[in-house]
């Protein structure tokens, strides 16, 4: 099943920026997904903070399914079947264990496993994982640490997230072993409480038009 996980760069190439979601409203979810597909973002991380995040992955496979919609924050095994039954397409984990990797390798579910040191790194490009979330970037020495990785550890490609803000992503992006960062500056708490759908759109567009500067 390792070349499901190897999936993960059709996914990572989509958009340059997939923003990084807590919602707490199951009536947020569909017009949230909408704005920000409308915006050009299509895969939708939705992080398992809430009780509401799985019905929230579920509305927004359900009913707006040009979005590719998956699950952060994923802890344990269970959860992976979890997203699953709710429609979810991938999964996203802070850091990763012997028993998430063997569950989405049995569910035939893609994971984006958080690694920060070499040693991570190097213990997942040895499973044949080369598609990592790096996590949490700007703790962890954001650019600078990613750029050291590049030439002993050629085979990773990386999404860094934690920290990356709009006016940090284009660095990141322009880095050879990045394919696209996670942020929620593109979703603001307050914008998703007063419902502003057209406001978190155009955050959207300025963030997907990001390798084209």
């Amino acid at each position: 099943m390792t070349a499901v996980f190897n999936q993960l760069e059709g996914l990572m190439t989509l958009s340059p920026v997939i923003p990084v979601l807590t919602v707490e409203n199951p009536e947020h979810a569909v017009p949230l997904a909408k704005a920000l597909l409308a915006g050009g973002l299509k895969v939708l991380e939705i992080t398992l903070r809430t009780q509401s995040a799985l019905e929230v992955i579920s509305r927004i496979a359900r009913d707006v399914p040009q979005a590719h919609v998956g699950a952060g924050t994923i802890l344990s095994p269970s959860q992976i079947d979890d997203v699953a039954r709710a429609g979810g397409s991938f999964c996203v984990s802070p850091g990763v264990t012997s028993g998430i990797i063997h569950t989405a390798r049995d569910a035939g579910m893609k994971l984006l496993p958080g690694a920060i040191t070499p040693s991570e790194v190097m213990n997942l490009l040895d499973q044949e994982i080369n598609y990592l979330k790096f996590f949490p970037a700007e703790a962890a020495g954001g650019i600078p640490m990613l750029k050291s990785f590049s030439a002993p550890l050629a085979a990773a490609r990386f999404c860094p997230t934690g920290g990356v803000r709009a006016s940090t992503a284009g660095d990141y992006l322009a880095l050879p072993n990045v394919l696209c960062v996670g942020g929620a500056w593109v979703c603001p708490a307050h914008m998703l409480a007063s419902c502003d759908w057209g406001g978190i759109e155009q955050l959207a567009r300025q963030a997907s038009t990001l390798l084209d500067a």
